[in-house]
């Protein structure tokens, strides 16, 4: 994850978190090596719906799509619309083309770093959905700062949403939660954003359309409940 000052969504100190694991499989590095520089965001440049997916259409932004299961899903779900994924963790890339691959997926653009560098350059109010799903929950208190639900980074999550767009997170870990809770409350106040949620259902129950990540069935095999947090865009 990476760390901001804040209040400042533009400001970026370093990438936390690691980038790399087990040695890929050939197959896997055959994708990485050839199927990735196709699909991959642009360096520079602003990211329209035009750009990457060549008309205007829907857009959805995943931070940190894991093995990519998710972000597969709700782009076979929803074939009209664009889907912009970032994952840093190469062996989490490789997964997520293969299913790219065999679902074969043409509105899925990627990138291998940090998120927040590329939201950065998506256009103010353009996004239909962000994602923030099992994130790294930090929970050493010194170690707060970096992680992604925090002023600057929703701030910035914020300005990309369009009015009635929606924000999902997910979590699995009590600290993380309660502070989610805390900055989002902060939010409200600021007329951000509105939780989506009437009664504890509203974040102990998964959301049509919404499937576990392989975050979210280890945290039930280990006896610990997902939480799933909604809040839309004022």
């Amino acid at each position: 994850m990476t760390a901001y000052k804040k209040g400042d969504p533009t400001t970026i100190n370093r990438l936390y978190g690691r980038s790399t694991g087990k040695r890929l499989r050939k197959t896997q590095q055959d994708l990485v090596d050839n199927l990735l520089p196709q699909l991959e965001v642009p360096e520079e440049g602003e990211l329209t719906a035009e750009r990457l997916f060549g008309e205007d259409r829907p857009m959805h932004f995943e931070i940190g799509f894991g093995g990519g299961e998710h972000l597969a899903y709700r782009a076979d779900l929803l074939p009209d619309h664009g889907f912009i994924g970032c994952e840093p963790f190469v062996n989490g890339v490789a997964q997520a083309l293969t299913h790219i691959r065999d679902g074969m997926l043409a509105n899925i653009r990627l990138h291998m770093g940090d998120a927040l560098h590329v939201l950065r350059r998506v256009p103010d109010g353009s996004l239909s959905f962000v994602y923030l799903l099992h994130p790294d929950p930090w929970p050493k208190a010194r170690h707060s700062k970096r992680r992604m639900m925090n002023d600057g980074p929703i701030d910035l999550i914020a300005s990309k949403l369009k009015p009635g767009g929606e924000f999902r997170v997910a979590t699995d870990h009590p600290i993380y939660l309660s502070w989610s809770l805390m900055v989002m409350q902060r939010e409200k106040h600021r007329a951000n954003f509105e939780w989506l949620c009437d009664d504890a259902s509203g974040f102990l129950e998964k959301p049509g359309g919404w499937i576990d990540t392989r975050y979210a069935a280890k945290a039930r095999r280990e006896g610990r409940r997902p939480y799933y947090l909604r809040y839309r865009r004022r």
